[in-house]
């Protein structure tokens, strides 16, 4: 296995890191929530080439909750950032159904225009850009009740044009392309992570199962079929963020396993780094929840924030960090 390396100790504003794209002029951009302290406000952060951070926007709150919180990041074909603003992700009940997609034009430091694309979600978690919608995860679908009792969670489709869609969390909802189970009765957490293969294939993972499911389109982007298409449990715990290469190595943040898998383009995984329980100040994986793939690295954001049994963090320490992996060595 590799050895991660630590990318950047992060600034007090920022105390749970999560989702992460790269802008048109190169920089990284790094989504905050700081669900470790809601205080301080849910933000973005941008890395020059020098690896040189600052905080770029605080997103806008939601005028009923007064909080943001900013996890998936996509930057649209015009240069707008559409951003998952997940006010449900801490379990509080004046919080359920809150979550939005955001559509931020910025100019410069300073947003000129906010769109709500869609309102109403539940748990919007992870997000990807392609052939003019946006495609979110959806962890959570409480409202269905499914006879086994088991977690239902979904993937949500809108036009990047759209404006206020208010969505209905239920199997009705039109934007819906795809749901699935949880099976996991320690781990009743749904789909997370997401990505595309250079088919055009939607991947997305299925966190509480560590199970990795392939979603294929016809010619009119309506689905045509779907699979189970990883399951390896010695090699992969959980599936939180999720980047592919070029080389169509696609990359996972074990997010419980305190682990980075690599499942190749036949479907073989490989766990290449893992941490134990740590604060992460040298570098270490203190509970990954995104890769990125950036100037040659597989540059890894620490959450660290979830303490249950199930995870191998157990405790949260600032400051917050971002490990990498050189992707030259780890895409062999």
């Amino acid at each position: 296995m590799f050895e991660p390396k630590l990318f950047a100790l992060l600034d007090e504003y920022v105390t749970t890191p999560d989702g992460m794209t790269v802008a048109s002029n190169g920089d990284l951009v790094l989504a905050c929530p700081n669900y470790a302290d809601q205080s301080r406000p849910g933000c973005l952060v941008r890395f020059n080439e020098k690896r040189k951070a600052h905080k770029w926007v605080e997103v806008p709150v939601h005028p009923e909750t007064g909080l943001a919180s900013p996890m998936g990041i996509e930057f649209g074909p015009d240069g707008d950032l559409y951003i998952c603003d997940n006010q449900g992700w801490p379990g509080k009940p004046e919080l359920a159904f809150k979550g939005r997609i955001l559509r931020l034009r910025v100019e410069g430091d300073r947003i000129v225009k906010t769109t709500v694309v869609a309102t109403g979600m539940e748990h919007p978690n992870g997000m990807r850009i392609r052939d003019g919608y946006v495609y979110v995860t959806q962890s959570m679908l409480g409202k269905v009740h499914h006879p086994s009792g088991l977690l239902t969670s979904c993937v949500y489709r809108f036009p990047l044009d759209a404006k206020n869609i208010q969505v209905s969390n239920t199997l009705s909802d039109e934007h819906i392309i795809y749901t699935v189970l949880t099976h996991n009765p320690n781990c009743q957490y749904g789909l997370d992570g997401i990505e595309f293969d250079h088919e055009g294939n939607l991947i997305v993972g299925n966190f509480g199962d560590g199970t990795l499911h392939r979603i294929w389109f016809d010619t009119n982007r309506n689905v045509k079929g779907n699979e189970l298409w990883v399951k390896d449990s010695e090699n992969l715990k959980s599936t939180d963020g999720m980047k592919m290469d070029e080389k169509g190595n696609l990359y996972i943040a074990d997010f419980c396993a305190n682990a980075i898998a690599r499942v190749s383009p036949e479907g073989v995984v490989s766990r290449i780094a893992q941490s134990p329980d740590t604060d992460g100040f040298n570098g270490e994986l203190d509970q990954p929840g995104e890769p990125c793939i950036w100037n040659g690295m597989l540059v890894i954001s620490c959450f660290d924030l979830v303490t249950d049994d199930y995870n191998i963090n157990t405790k949260h320490e600032l400051p917050a960090t971002l490990s990498y992996l050189p992707l030259d060595k780890i895409s062999q």
